[in-house]
């Protein structure tokens, strides 16, 4: 009976895996690996959160540019009525 390459390779990867279990430093290895992956995912989901902060924070200083301009047509415009008087 022939079987497809994939069911095949599926096959072996099987076997090595099974193999590597039972293999104390292999299995350290493979756990370091996984543990890595879980890490960089919750790497990946702060620096997304960054980025949302971020735009955020730049939205927060072009609101705050545009008081502060306002605030200070406003101090300039009461100076110069204070001067009139």
């Amino acid at each position: 009976m022939s079987r497809n390459p994939l069911s095949q390779l599926a096959s072996i990867r099987e076997d090595v895996l099974e193999k590597a279990s039972q293999n104390p430093t292999a299995n350290r290895v493979l756990q370091g690996a996984i543990q890595m992956k879980d890490r960089v995912d919750d790497l990946s989901k702060r620096v997304r959160g960054l980025e949302a902060m971020e735009k955020r924070v730049a939205q927060l200083e072009a609101r705050l540019a545009k008081l502060e301009g306002g605030a200070k047509k406003a101090a300039t415009a009461a100076r110069k009525s204070a001067t009139k008087k």
